[in-house]
């Protein structure tokens, strides 16, 4: 996300397509979602750029691993909330 931030949207885009980071296609998929929605309230596509760019925590599922002796361990399926807005300048 700090890769993004404050830039030029279609240099962000091009930043995540060559960045080998796990979560730069998700950002992708968010960052696109985010520029229909503003071409959709009729912004300039051509002069928006990301005004913040954040990933929060989300909610979790709990699970159990079986132990030994009967006992259980938990394991926690962690989610996040990724957050990207676009700006006109």
């Amino acid at each position: 996300m700090d890769l993004i931030r404050g830039q030029q949207v279609d240099t962000a885009q091009e930043t995540l397509r060559f960045t080998r980071k796990r979560a730069s296609g998700l950002i992708a998929k968010v960052l696109k979602s985010a520029i229909a929605s503003a071409n959709e309230q009729e912004a300039n596509v051509r002069s928006l750029y990301v005004q913040e760019a954040r990933v929060d925590e989300g909610p979790y599922f709990r699970r159990w691993r079986p132990k030994d002796r009967g006992r259980a361990h938990q394991i926690l399926k962690r989610m996040s909330h990724i957050i990207v807005a676009v700006e006109e300048r």
